[in-house]
């Protein structure tokens, strides 16, 4: 999904593609720190927000946010090692 996000053909929605990026990662995350969470009040309330805010139709969503700040720039800099290791 990266790959395609990153690709100069725009023809592929990346709008969505955006999305399950930050819900990949947000899902990773949350498989490792779910054990310590769910003990929090209102955490599955809050997760519900946090994934309506990156399904917003708005440009400041939480996919676009998500993506552009944290996940982006940590692509940018190990892909070359992930391209390496994949073929």
């Amino acid at each position: 999904s990266i790959k395609a996000i990153e690709s100069s053909s725009k023809e592929d929605d990346t709008t969505w593609l955006t999305y399950w990026v930050v819900y990949g990662v947000f899902s990773v995350a949350e498989f490792f720190s779910d054990i310590f969470l769910y003990w929090f009040p209102f955490y599955y309330a809050g997760k519900c927000l946090f994934l309506l805010w990156c399904m917003a139709p708005v440009s400041w969503n939480g996919s676009q946010v998500l993506y552009q700040t944290v996940i982006r720039p940590c692509f940018l800099r190990h892909h070359q090692t992930v391209d390496n290791v994949l073929g």
